[in-house]
C-alpha cells in the first residue's frame, strides 16, 4: 500500500466525523434560533429547556438509525464475501488449513505458545493432593508448558477468587470428582473466554442424569417417537453395565445382520468405549483406540484395541461395518442429549469445554450394539485387579487427552499480561471486519474453535475422529438425529463453520489412510508389546502403591530417593512401579525380583529397592535404582490416667487363632482405678504357663484409650522371675549356650548376650555356624548355627542332624551337665522329628545331661505376601495345634520349653522388618557407643518397663574390671521378644533367680 493511500485512508474518517458534527450543530443553531423568536411571546423558562432538551435527543436518535443502517448494509455485503470464500475454501483443504495456521500466529491465540504463559488450576474435590491422578494432571500440565495450581473448590482457589481480571487469565481448569458443581458455579458465573477450555461441558451437566430409572434426556418431548439404541436405565449410578436380555425397544433398533455362530458367540461382550467430546455447540467428538471388553462368560474385563478386537472376531470386512455401526450409536446418543438442551443457554456457555465419557455397549447376535450404561468419565470397572490396573489405565488415556488438547510449548515463559487480551481483542476486531489473512470473517469463539480442531486432526495419536464427519454415498445407517436441529445458536455462520469442520475430517482422514498404506509397519510400531529396543529412558513413570501413600518428597521421575510413613493399621503395601519406556524392565529388591509385590511393613523403618533394568542385552544392566523408605507407626497409646481399667486379651480380633476362646480386650474383674492385678505368688515351673496380655485402659471397648506403652505379659496363675544383673552373671558364669536354628532364635541370643553385657558389641546376619567369646569378661561363651537353610537347593541343604553336630563340634570342649545349655526352635519348621534328632545325637555324643530349651512355633508367613509361602486363616489355626503338640513332646523328653506362639498371636501386628511377618525383634546401631551410654543402657523387662542393670548391681565391684569402650556397640529392640527372651533366662537360671516380676 503506498503512503498517500495509507494517509488517506486515516484521514477519511476524521473528515466524516467532521462533517457530521458541523452539519449537527448547524441544525441545532437553527432550532435555537426558532425558540428564541417565541420565548418573548408564548415560552416560559422551564419551557425553553424542555425544548431543547428534545430537539438534541431526536436528532441523536436520527444519527444512530442511519449509521446501524449503514453497518448493516456493510454486514451483508461481508456475509455474502465470507460464503463465496467458504466455498472456495471447500475446493482447497490445503488453502483453509494453511489460512488456519496463518492465522493462529498472526492473531496470537496459537495454543502451544499461549500454553508457554498459561495458567491451569486444578480443583482437586475428593481427592488428595498427593493421589496420583492429582499428580498426573500437575505433571503433564507443567511438561505442556502451563504454571498449575491447586485449589480443592473454585470458591478456595486463590487464583479464581482474587484473579484482578474477573478469573480470566487461566486457561485450563480441570474438575476432578467432587468439585463438580462447584466448577459449574463457575462456569455459570463467569462464561469462559473462547481461549478457556474446562473438562466439564455444562450442557451435559443434567441430562446424563437418572431420572427414576430412566436417562433424563430421553424424558424429553422432543424425543418422542425416536427409538434410540439405549437402555432407559443407563445413566443409573450403579457400578458396573447389567447384562441380560434385551427389550422390545432393542430388538426394534437392531438391524438383521448375517453373522456365523462363531461370529455370534465371540461378539458375546460388552465393551466399555471412551469417547472425547472436544466441543458440544458445533459437535465434535473423539474416541479412544483403547477398549475395556468383558466377555459373557468371564467375570473379570482386559485392556485391548478396538480394531484389533474386531478384527480377530468378525475379520476384516465385518469388522470395518462394527466400527461404524458403532460411531453411529454414539453420534446418535450424543446429538439426542444436546438436542434436548438446545433451548438452553449453557449449550454455548463454553465454546471450548470438553468431557470425557464412557460408553458400556452390549452385543449379543447383531453388529448393532446396545448402550447398558453411560458416564460422563473415564471407567475400568471389572479389571483383574481394579486398583492397579485400572488405575494405570486411566491414567495413560487421562496423559493421552492432555497431551491432545494442550500440546507442549518451546518459546520461553513470559507474564501474561493485559498485551495478551489487547492482541486478542484488536484481532478479533480485524476478523470482524474481515481484515484478517483468512477472510472468512468467522466470530473469534469460532474461528478458534477451528482452529483448535485442525491441530486435533493434524496430530491426533491415539484418538481417532468420531464427528463430524462425511457420510459415504452408500453409507446404510440412518441418521436418526438430524445435524440442523441442533442449530440453536445459529447466527449465521454456523453452515459455513460446519462445512469447514466436515472438510477438514475428510481431508485428514484421507490422509492418514494414505500414510498408513505407505507405512506398513505403523500398526505393528504402534503396538508397545511388538516393540524392542534399549532401554533409553531409565526412568519411573509413576509410583503406584496401595493403599496410596504420601511420598516424601513428591513423586519426580528425577528423584531417586523417598520417604513415606503409615498408620499402625497397615501391615500390608503393595507397590507397582511403572516405567517411562516400555523398553525398560521394573525389578524389586534384586535382579530377579518381580515388577509388583505385596510387601509386609513392619514396625519402624522399611526399606524396597526399585531396579530400572536394560534387559535388551544377555546380560541384563541395571540403569537406575530407586529407593522407598516407609515408617510404620507404632500402635497408638493414651498416656495412663488416674482412673483406668486393667484390661487382658489373648488373641487380635483381626486374626482368631483359637476360635473356642474371644478375641479383643476384656475387663479384668476387680482392677478398677489404681488397683492392680495381682500375680500370684508362685513362680512359673514351666515356660509354656497359660496367659494372656495385661494393659491398662479407660475403657477395655476401646484399645485406642489404651497406654500401650504398659503392656506386660502375665501368666494365669504364676510368674516368671526377672534376674538382675549380678544374678544373670553369676548365673551364666562358666556356661556355654548353644543355638540352633532361624533368625528368630538367633534374636533370643542376642537379647541374651547384651543383657549379659550391658552392651552388645558383635553382631551380623550369620547364616551358618559362629561362636562368641567376649561374652561376660570371657567367662561365656555363646554359639550359633543357622538351620534350616532355604536358600539351598533341596539337595545341597545340610539335614538337622549334621547341622546340629558341626554346631557341638565348634562349641567344644561341652561339659555333660546344666552347665551347657541348647536352645532350639525357630518359626514354623520345627517338628516332633527334631525333637527325636536331639535325643539320639545328645545321647550318641555323652550330652544327655545337658540342658535342653525348645523355642517353640510362632506367628509368621500368614500375611499374603509375593515371593513366599502364605499361610490362609485354617492353616494358622493347625499351626496352633501342632505347637501344642511339640510342648508336650518336648516336656515328655525331659526338655524346658517357651510357648512363643501364645505370646507372639496377640500381637502378631508388632511384628519388625522382615518378609516372613514372624520378626519380632531388630538390632540397630547406637549412634554414640560411650562408656557412659553403656552403663546407662536400659533393657525392656517383662513387662515393657525400664530397668538399669548397672544400678541394680549388689555387693562390691571394685574387684571388676572397668570395660573397655567398643569402637561400635548394637541394641536390640523388640518388646515381644524381649518377653520370651526373658522367660528363657529364667528358665536357664532357675535356681539363680529371685522373686519379683514387672508388670
Amino acid at each position: 500500500m503506498r503512503r498517500d493511500d495509507v494517509g488517506t485512508k486515516r484521514t477519511f474518517p476524521m473528515v466524516c466525523v467532521l462533517t457530521l458534527a458541523r452539519n449537527v450543530c448547524a441544525e441545532v443553531g437553527m432550532i435555537f434560533r426558532g425558540i428564541w423568536m417565541l420565548r418573548r411571546r408564548y415560552c416560559t423558562g422551564p419551557l425553553l429547556l424542555l425544548g431543547i432538551a428534545f430537539g438534541l435527543f431526536y436528532h441523536t436518535v436520527t444519527i444512530d438509525r442511519d449509521r446501524t443502517e449503514f453497518k448493516s448494509i456493510h454486514r451483508d455485503q461481508r456475509n455474502k464475501s465470507a460464503v463465496f470464500d467458504y466455498k472456495l475454501l471447500l475446493k482447497n483443504p490445503e488453502r483453509l488449513i494453511s489460512l488456519l495456521e496463518a492465522s493462529q500466529t498472526d492473531s496470537f491465540v496459537y495454543h502451544s505458545k499461549r500454553s508457554c504463559v498459561g495458567k491451569a488450576i486444578i480443583l482437586t474435590g475428593q481427592h488428595a493432593p498427593t493421589d496420583s491422578e492429582v499428580q498426573l494432571y500437575q505433571r503433564v500440565l507443567q511438561q505442556q508448558g502451563y504454571r498449575v495450581d491447586q485449589a480443592r473448590y473454585a470458591e478456595t482457589s486463590a487464583s479464581l477468587r482474587q484473579d484482578r481480571r474477573d478469573g480470566r487469565d487461566w486457561s485450563i481448569l480441570i474438575c476432578l470428582k467432587g468439585s463438580e458443581k462447584s466448577c459449574l458455579r463457575k462456569i455459570n458465573f463467569a462464561h469462559p473466554q473462547h481461549h478457556q477450555m474446562v473438562n466439564i461441558i455444562p450442557a451435559f451437566a443434567g441430562v446424563f442424569l437418572d431420572m427414576g430409572g430412566v436417562c433424563r434426556f430421553l424424558t424429553d418431548s422432543q424425543l418422542s417417537g425416536v427409538t434410540l439404541p439405549i437402555r432407559p436405565s443407563a445413566c443409573a449410578s450403579s457400578t458396573s453395565p447389567q447384562e441380560g436380555t434385551t427389550n422390545v425397544a432393542e430388538d426394534k433398533w437392531r438391524r438383521p445382520i448375517t453373522l456365523s455362530h462363531s461370529d455370534t458367540q465371540s461378539m458375546n461382550a460388552t465393551i466399555n468405549v471412551y469417547v472425547l467430546v472436544t466441543s458440544a455447540t458445533p459437535l465434535t467428538t473423539f474416541v479412544h483406540r483403547t477398549a475395556l471388553v468383558k466377555p459373557h462368560l468371564d467375570k473379570t474385563s482386559y485392556t485391548t484395541e478396538l480394531q484389533v478386537f474386531f478384527r480377530e472376531r468378525l475379520g476384516p470386512v465385518l469388522s470395518h461395518k462394527a466400527i461404524e455401526h458403532m460411531n453411529h450409536v454414539i453420534i446418535d446418543i450424543l446429538k439426542a442429549a444436546l438436542l434436548t438442551t438446545k433451548d438452553s443457554s449453557s449449550s454455548s456457555r463454553c465454546q471450548l469445554c470438553f468431557q470425557l465419557m464412557t460408553f458400556s455397549l452390549h452385543y449379543n447376535s447383531s453388529l448393532d450394539p446396545v448402550v447398558v450404561k453411560l458416564q460422563t468419565d473415564l471407567h475400568f470397572d471389572g479389571m483383574k485387579d481394579p486398583h492397579f490396573d485400572g488405575q494405570i489405565a486411566k491414567e495413560y488415556m487421562l496423559e493421552d487427552v492432555l497431551k491432545l488438547l494442550f500440546p507442549a510449548c518451546s518459546s520461553d515463559s513470559e507474564e501474561p499480561s493485559l498485551q495478551f487480551r489487547t492482541k486478542e481483542e484488536n484481532q478479533n476486531q480485524k476478523y470482524g471486519d474481515c481484515e484478517g489473512p483468512n477472510g472468512l470473517c468467522l466470530p473469534p469463539d469460532e474461528m478458534h474453535l477451528l482452529q483448535q480442531f485442525n491441530q486435533y486432526l493434524k496430530r491426533p495419536g491415539p484418538f481417532q475422529l468420531l464427528y463430524p464427519t462425511c457420510p459415504l454415498p452408500d453409507d446404510p445407517q440412518p441418521d436418526l438425529i438430524q445435524t440442523e436441529s441442533l442449530s440453536a445458536q445459529d447466527y449465521g455462520w454456523r453452515p459455513a463453520l460446519m462445512a469447514l469442520l466436515q472438510e477438514l475430517s475428510l481431508y485428514y482422514t484421507r490422509k492418514h489412510q494414505t500414510e498408513s498404506l505407505d507405512d506398513p509397519k505403523s500398526l505393528e510400531a504402534s503396538d508397545p508389546l511388538s516393540r524392542k529396543g534399549k532401554c533409553v529412558d531409565p526412568h519411573l513413570r509413576q509410583l503406584y502403591t496401595d493403599p496410596p501413600m504420601v511420598l516424601m518428597p513428591a513423586f519426580n521421575a528425577r528423584e531417586k530417593e523417598y520417604r513415606a510413613e503409615v498408620p499402625f493399621d497397615v501391615i500390608t503395601i503393595r507397590i507397582r512401579p511403572e516405567a517411562v519406556s516400555p523398553h525398560c524392565h521394573i525389578h524389586l529388591d534384586e535382579h530377579r525380583g518381580p515388577r509388583m509385590a505385596n510387601y509386609p511393613v513392619g514396625l519402624g523403618n522399611s526399606r524396597i529397592n526399585i531396579l530400572v533394568m536394560d534387559e535388551s542385552e544377555a546380560e541384563p544392566i541395571v540403569m537406575t535404582i530407586y529407593t522407598l523408605y516407609i515408617y510404620r507407626e507404632s500402635r497408638p497409646s493414651l498416656p495412663m490416667f488416674e482412673e483406668y481399667v486393667m484390661c487382658s486379651f489373648m488373641q487380635d480380633c483381626g486374626l482368631v487363632v483359637r476360635p473356642d476362646q474371644p478375641c479383643g480386650l476384656e475387663l479384668i474383674p476387680g482392677t478398677r482405678s489404681s488397683e492392680e492385678a495381682q500375680a500370684s505368688p508362685r513362680p512359673c515351673l514351666s515356660g509354656d504357663e497359660p496367659g494372656r496380655w495385661v494393659v491398662p485402659c479407660l475403657s477395655c471397648s476401646d484399645n485406642r484409650t489404651c497406654d500401650w506403652r504398659e503392656v506386660a505379659w502375665q501368666p494365669d496363675s504364676c510368674y516368671h522371675p526377672l534376674l538382675d544383673q549380678p544374678q544373670l552373671k553369676t548365673c551364666m558364669m562358666g556356661r556355654k549356650v548353644l543355638f540352633i536354628g532361624d533368625s528368630t532364635n538367633r534374636g533370643m541370643m542376642f537379647y541374651l548376650m547384651e543383657r549379659v553385657n550391658t552392651t552388645l558389641e558383635d553382631w551380623d546376619k550369620a547364616h551358618d555356624t559362629i561362636v562368641y567369646h567376649n561374652l561376660n569378661q570371657g567367662r561365656t561363651i555363646a554359639s550359633y548355627s543357622y538351620y534350616p537353610q532355604f536358600w539351598l537347593p533341596k539337595a545341597q541343604r545340610p539335614t538337622f542332624q549334621r547341622a546340629l553336630q558341626q554346631l557341638l563340634e565348634r562349641s567344644r570342649p561341652l561339659e555333660n551337665s546344666p552347665q551347657t545349655v541348647l536352645v532350639t526352635g525357630g518359626v514354623q519348621w520345627l517338628n516332633l522329628n527334631h525333637l527325636r534328632t536331639i535325643k539320639q545325637v545328645l545321647g550318641r555324643e555323652g550330652l544327655e545331661k545337658i540342658r535342653v530349651v525348645v523355642k517353640s512355633l510362632g506367628m509368621g508367613f500368614h500375611l499374603p505376601v509375593d515371593g513366599i509361602r502364605s499361610l490362609p486363616l485354617n492353616g494358622v489355626q493347625e499351626v496352633y495345634n501342632v505347637n501344642k503338640n511339640i510342648l508336650e513332646s518336648a516336656k515328655h523328653l525331659g526338655y524346658e520349653v517357651i510357648d512363643t506362639l501364645s505370646i507372639t498371636m496377640g500381637r502378631y501386628r508388632e511384628f519388625l522388618q522382615g518378609r516372613c511377618a514372624c520378626h519380632f525383634h531388630e538390632v540397630y546401631k547406637l549412634p554414640f557407643p560411650t562408656a557412659s551410654s553403656q552403663s546407662k543402657l536400659k533393657i525392656l523387662s517383662v513387662g515393657g518397663e525400664s530397668r538399669n542393670p548397672a544400678s541394680e548391681q549388689t555387693g562390691p565391684q571394685e574387684h571388676e574390671e572397668p570395660p573397655s569402650q567398643p569402637d561400635v556397640s548394637y541394641h536390640v529392640k523388640g518388646p515381644v521378644n524381649a518377653v520370651y527372651s526373658e522367660i528363657l533366662l529364667s528358665r536357664i537360671c532357675v535356681n539363680h533367680a529371685v522373686k519379683g516380676t514387672i508388670h
